[in-house]
Formats: C-alpha cells, structure tokens, sequence
C-alpha cells in the first residue's frame, strides 16, 4: 500500500506568545490520536509553530487504512422462526439493527451451537476522504483558554483564521472546512514575503517557509536565537544571560530571528542590576549582557524579526524604548534610598494581608516573633532573626517592589545594606522567599532559613486556621508550594526541628485572633500528606512513605533518615517475607481481645524450641538496637532485624499462638508484641507487604 506524507497548517492572525508552544503539541496529539483512532497508520511525525501558524506534519501516512472484520451474533437459530416458518421478532429486529432482512443474514457456528449472525468485512477509511472532518474537528477540539469569533461566521479559534494548507503528498483539493478552502496556499513572513506561497508538497513545507523567511520549526528557531544571542554576547567578549522562559517567549514571537546588540547609559549601572534586567526581560524582551565576573554590563541584546538593511536604526529604535525604563529604575531606587527599611514597617499597617489575619504590618510582627524563636535550635543569632523577620516585607511597599514586583526580596536586601543592616539580614531579607519553585536553592545562611520557616509557617497556620484550606486546584496562598518549601528546607538542609512543636509557636503568634482550635493537627496533617509528593522526585514508593507515617514521626529530617533506611532495607532478600511476617503478626494481634501490649515475655511460659530461639535471638537484636536507635542508626537497626527472618518462620510454621491455655496464649501474644515492636521502632513494615 502506497503512502504519502501528510501537511495540516492552519494560518493565523499573531497567536499569544504564552501559549504557542502549548497549542503547537496539542495541535499535533490531536491529529495523532484522530489518525489512530482511523486505524491510518503513519512514520514519523512533527509539530510546527510560529506566531501566525500551527502546523503538522505526518510521515509515511497510508492512503487507506486496513478492512476491518466486523461479527455480530443475533438470537440461536431455533429462535428465529415461529412453528410457520416465519420469522420471529428477535430475527427481525437484530437484522434490522445489523441494516439486513432477515434473509441476507447467515447461519454462524458458535461453541453455544448455531446462532443467525452476520460476518462483513468494513472497508478501511479512505484517508483523503477523512481528511476534511478530521481538520474540522481538531479546530474545534484545541484546547483554547479564550477563543475567538470574528466576522460573520461562527468560528471559533484563538486568533481569526486567514488561511488552511492541506496536503496529501502532492494532493491538495479537499474543499472547504468551516467555510475556509483547504490547498497548498500559505504565506511567509509578513514582510519579507508578504505575497501567498505555493507549497508543492508536505515534504517541502519546511525548505519553501524557510524561502519565505519563515523558521517554523519552534525548537529550530529557538536555538537558532540561542546561538544569535551568544554569538552577539561573545563577540564583545561578554557573556549573555539567557533565561529559558525569556527564550521560549522571544521564539513565540518572531519568525525570522535577528539577534541585535544595543547599549545604554553607563550611568543606570548605579541601580541594582537586578531591576535592570527585570526591566531588559519582563518589559523589553531583552537579553541582558554580563562580563566575565558575572557583572551586568550596559549592554543588552534584541532578537528583530526581520532582517533590516538598516540595522542600526533598528538597534538605535530599541535603545530610545529602553532608556525611559531603565530612567524609571533610576528614579524609583533614588526616591527609596531616602526612606530606611525600618520606616517603612509603619505603612504595612496599611496594607491589608487578610481581613481576618489582619495586615501585613500584623503578619511582619508575628514573623519577627516566630523567627527568633527558631533562631536559637537553628544556630542563628536570635535578635538579627527577629529584626530580618519584622523588616522582611518592608520593601513590598517600596517605589520599586510596586513597579517591579519580581524584584521583592531583592530591592530589601539593596536597601538593608545600604541602611547598614547586618549581612545576615540583608541576605535573609532576599533569601527568605527561596526556594522560588521546585529544584530552586534553599535559603543558605541560618538568619534566612529561620525568616523562611517563620514565613511560611505564619501563612500555613493563619490561612487554615480561618478555614481557607486549598480545595481542588484552587490554591490563591500558594499553601501547597509553601508546604513543600517547609519540608525541603527541614530535610535537606538536616535541621533539628519538629513540625509540631514549630506549628505550636506559630500558633502562639495568633493569641489575638481566633483561630480554629484543631489548626496544628490539621496543618501537621496536610504538611506530613505531602510527603509523597515530596519524595516521588526521589523514586522513593509511596509504601515506604506511608511505613514510616505510620510510626507518628512529625520530625522530617528525622523521617528522612527512617525513608532512607526503610529503601535499603527493601533491597535486602529477606524484607518481602519480614514484611509479610509483619503484617500477619499485626493481624493476630488485632484479634486478640483479652490480650493487652504491657504484659512481659516470660521465659518459664516458652514451651516449644521455635519460640524460645524467636524469643533468644529477639532479645539479642533489641538490646544490639538500642543504641542505633537512640543515635538515628535506622539502617543498621533495620538490616539487624534480617537475623530474624528464620526464627520468625519457624514460629509460625511450628508455634499455635491461639492455644486453650491463656497464660501461654498471651505469653505468646508477648512475644509477637515485641517482635512488631522491633519493626515499629523505624517503620510499619507491614506496609511493605504485596
């Protein structure tokens, strides 16, 4: 069967930059799964998109798929005809429903003995014939977060539709769809090539945009831009700072990528370089410029999306847009070196945080509190805690943080020094808001990691105290991101601190306002149910996770260590039946209602060989395992418990713990007791079990 390569575009007023890549994949999963759905099998395929075009491109696409054959069984053929000879209504009706008579219908062997049926052979769809509807329905299906109509027509997309391309190979008549005529026209850049184009075939759809000044390909042209911005960085002897979002942005925004280098007043590189590039990349779609050191440089680099013959009127164009942003950035950090940090606090009372937690001058204050009480276990010096606590927020009401919100944090910790603050504090004032998103660096000095902790604490127990948990995907606290914060600032920076007993300061920071009174169980309960989530990055199962839970472990850099030994301990060739084991004994010992957990083994009750060596080898490794426990050994206590598996199997192939004797019942009872005792002391192991 002979096949042809498959070109779907469909050509567009500029679509949002935000969401081109996304529609260029959901464009090309959509016609993937449609063909798939046809039983039209193909090669190789491809997604393209540009800001005026989505386009797919499939390899190898067969003409027709295969026949498909169809059996249906109607009723057994001793129910098809009355006494008459005529047919009955069960016949009738499943030939109807099969679109027969009853006559055309045949007599199939069944292993349930002869039935009337019918076996047909379906033709496989005719892949140019399914185009068009295809087409048709993944306009409509795309997922679009605000569609368009526009005209008369009621057409809907992201952007008015100007233009369709469709080719089958070389084959380009399929009519209309949704009142737009599908062929080979397209268009090439809006300037450089502003006439229609004719594509020959799907093969050359890239070669003939690319003659039109048009690098479909998204990933093409974004490292196409990439190695622009380098190249222009690089050939004055600098370095370009190239952020992946900025990137992906500046590629949904042109066609024809023409990296440019421009300049600026030396002068402006007396505001914090920060603002500069917040200005460069958020406002101006520029890639900033730095030197060997790391040192921003007033320089900056735009991509064009044309080719100018001119290009220094270009450049010279970009340089007057800049420069009012970058005066802007002047004066707003001249106008807030006048004020200091501290008299600042004041205007916070202003701004409300919540109506009911009160405003960000009351959550300031709470923060100073909470911060210096985790100052001391943490290593911090408690009063530049308690001061980097209370001055935090100060700059969320600065000329430059209402300007440049990205920059809050930032601009604190620049006015901090310049007021002669500690270090410490300057840096906890930024660093108290990392880690910024998943992966990102933690807060590094301990000053900073006591503000974080205090931070998100703060807004953890006031915003599920007043009852605004997070229900579905509706989260406007970022309380899920601050509980993963919390978390992986506790492990993986290894500090001796408990949720709980933190959750209980932070709570005392509320003494004014009325709270709900369960809010630390309940806060200490949503902290410890994401800790799966916390640990599937590690592939660490889920059953690990939920063995070490169940131990009411609430320390996590203590949790961790028990996670990590609970994964070693699973590789040993004994976990899976210890596992088990456990599991059973926790059975028996749910059953046992006269039985309670403080009764002693005693050793003039052990009868039979099995469990007196249970009992003997258990004794040993509990007294071998105080000591790692005590000391955080959870590995070398767990792999202990391995001498365990042959004694425990023995006990429960030859010992009836359920005797008639009660005294030797619960003595036996005891014993397993302590045994699921040993297991407890890092882990519920049974969760391990299949």
């Amino acid at each position: 069967m002979s096949k042809r390569s498959l070109l779907l575009e469909i050509g567009c007023e500029e679509l949002p930059s935000s969401a081109l890549k996304t529609l260029g994949e959901d464009l090309h999963r959509l016609v993937c799964n449609k063909l798939a759905e046809l039983g039209l099998s193909h090669g190789n395929s491809y997604w393209y998109a540009a800001p005026r075009r989505l386009a797919v491109q499939i390899d190898e696409l067969v003409e027709q798929g295969p026949d498909e054959k169809r059996e249906a069984l109607g009723p057994p053929l001793a129910q098809a005809k009355d006494d008459d000879g005529s047919w009955t209504r069960a016949a009738e009706g499943f030939a109807a429903r099969q679109g027969l008579k009853p006559e055309d219908l045949q007599i199939l062997d069944t292993p349930k003995g002869q039935r009337l049926g019918v076996e047909q052979v379906l033709p496989g769809a005719v892949t140019r014939e399914a185009l068009p509807k295809l087409v048709q329905e993944c306009i409509q299906e795309l997922p679009v977060a605000k569609r368009m109509r526009w005209g008369s027509s009621r057409l809907e997309f992201a952007r008015p539709i100007h233009w369709l391309t469709l080719l089958f190979g070389e084959e380009s008549d399929f009519g209309t769809v949704l009142g737009i005529a599908m062929g080979r026209t397209s268009r090439g850049h809006r300037f450089h090539a502003p006439d229609t184009i004719s594509i020959p075939s799907a093969d050359s759809y890239t070669q003939t945009l690319r003659d039109a000044h048009v690098v479909v390909d998204f990933a093409q042209r974004r490292e196409t831009i990439r190695a622009q911005v380098q190249k222009a960085a690089e050939d004055q002897g600098a370095t370009a700072v190239i952020d992946e979002a900025l990137l992906d942005e500046v590629t949904s925004l042109v066609e024809w990528p023409v990296a440019l280098l421009g300049g600026f007043d030396e002068d402006f590189l007396t505001v914090p370089a920060e603002a500069l590039i917040s200005s460069m990349q958020s406002h101006q779609k520029y890639f900033p410029v730095v030197d060997g050191n790391g040192k921003l440089l007033n320089h900056f680099i735009t991509v064009s999306n044309i080719d100018s013959r001119d290009p220094g009127q270009v450049i010279a164009g970009n340089e007057r847009v800049i420069r009012p942003r970058l005066a802007d950035a002047a004066f707003f950090f001249k106008q807030d070196l006048g004020h200091s940090l501290e008299s600042r606090v004041g205007k916070l009372d202003a701004v409300v945080y919540q109506k009911q937690l009160g405003s960000l001058g009351d959550r300031a204050r709470r923060i100073e509190r909470l911060a210096a009480q985790l100052a001391n276990p943490l290593g911090a010096d408690a009063d530049i805690a308690a001061r980097a606590g209370l001055l935090c927020k100060a700059d969320l009401v600065s000329e430059m943080v209402l300007e440049f919100a990205d920059l809050q944090g930032i601009a604190g910790a620049h006015y901090a020094r310049h007021d002669g603050e500690a270090d410490a504090l300057a840096s906890a004032i930024e660093e108290h808001y990392w880690p910024l998103q998943a992966g990102s660096p933690l807060p590094k000095e301990a000053v900073a990691t006591a503000v974080a902790l205090a931070d998100r604490l703060d807004t953890l127990v006031g915003i599920f105290g007043i009852g605004q948990a997070p229900s579905g995907s509706r989260d406007p606290f970022a309380l899920r991101r601050a509980s993963i914060a919390v978390l992986r600032i506790m492990v993986e920076k290894d500090l001796p601190l408990d949720l709980r007993d933190c959750l209980e300061l932070a709570r005392g920071g509320f003494a004014s306002i009325a709270l709900d009174e369960a809010v630390v169980d309940t806060v200490l309960a949503y902290l410890l149910d994401r800790l799966p989530a916390f640990y599937e990055d590690q592939q660490v199962p889920v059953e690990t996770v939920r063995a070490v839970r169940a131990t009411g472990c609430t320390q996590p850099r203590d949790f961790h260590q028990r996670v990590l030994a609970v994964q070693e301990f699973r590789g040993q060739e004994e976990a899976e039946a210890l596992a088990a084991a456990n599991k059973r004994v926790g059975n028996i010992l749910a059953k046992a209602k006269d039985f309670h957990d403080n009764i002693e083994v005693s050793d003039n009750l052990l009868q039979e060989t099995q469990e007196k060596e249970l009992f003997k080898v258990l004794s040993r490794v509990d007294q071998e395992n105080k000591t790692d426990l005590d000391a955080g050994r959870y590995s070398e206590a767990l792999l202990r418990l391995a001498a365990l598996r042959e004694p425990v199997d023995a006990f429960f192939d030859e010992v009836m713990v359920n005797v008639e004797d009660l005294s030797v019942r619960n003595n036996r009872l005891a014993l397993l007791a302590k045994l699921r005792q040993q297991f407890l002391a890092v882990a519920d192991i049974s969760q391990l079990a299949g």
